[in-house]
């Protein structure tokens, strides 16, 4: 029986290095009933970060992914490569300060559904790999989602990228790990890429205008103001 790492922050620091700069090799060693504690320990970790990458663009205004959208829900967290949807930015320090304490809780409440929906697309393609295995590849994939906020702070381009790069790794995990012949998992997960895509660049417009009009409301706003003051 393989013995069980300590979980500790130096050996997830490490996993996530291990991931990042060697993802076909980390998740073809990777062991398959190595346990929860480990992986969700992780996903929390990787939320954490990934928090304050967000607070810090926040604070700038560049965050492309609101803390309440629905882009932080599910499809957030069971397909990373389709994680930021829209790019309403935070407003506020309470804001910046939600997206630290509540990222990591998202990632480790919705990481469990998540990897449940992702397990039964695999179990689809011919998996025999157990629930346990996908949620491990799911919550390893984390170690992408700072890389994911950052890029998509370009507008169309950092989603186009972050989705094309995450398919990829998924069609890397379902050769490497499940035994999923390449074509069929980039048929499967590219069509999934494309469709939730469009649906981020759908988003982004509905935002767009949402803020315009908003914009025009507060200029409303105060040219009544300034009339009524004279």
């Amino acid at each position: 029986m393989e013995e069980k790492k300590a979980v500790t922050v130096t050996a997830l620091t490490q996993t996530a290095v291990k991931v990042i700069t060697s993802p076909a090799t980390f998740f073809r060693e990777m062991p398959k009933c190595s346990g929860f504690s480990a992986p969700l320990a992780f996903m929390v970790m990787m939320g954490v970060i990934n928090g304050l990458v967000t607070a810090a663009l926040g604070l700038f205004d560049m965050a492309s992914n609101p803390i309440f959208s629905t882009g932080m829900t599910m499809v957030s967290i069971v397909l990373y490569p389709f994680a930021e949807l829209s790019r309403t930015p935070i407003l506020s320090t309470g804001m910046v300060i939600a997206s630290i304490m509540l990222y990591p809780l998202a990632y480790a409440v919705l990481g469990f559904a998540g990897a449940g929906l992702v397990f039964a697309v695999w179990k689809i393609l011919g998996s025999r790999e157990s629930y346990e295995t996908a949620y491990c590849c799911v919550a390893y994939l984390a170690a992408f989602m700072p890389l994911t906020t950052l890029l998509l702070v370009i507008p169309y381009g950092g989603l186009l990228v972050s989705v094309a790069l995450l398919t990829y790794l998924y069609v890397l995990i379902s050769r490497n790990v499940h035994g999923i012949t390449v074509k069929r998992a980039w048929l499967v997960f590219g069509l999934i890429g494309v469709v939730l895509f469009l649906m981020g660049i759908g988003a982004d417009i509905r935002a767009q205008d949402f803020n315009k009009k908003m914009a025009g409301l507060k200029t409303t706003d105060s040219a009544s103001l300034d009339h009524r003051s004279r």
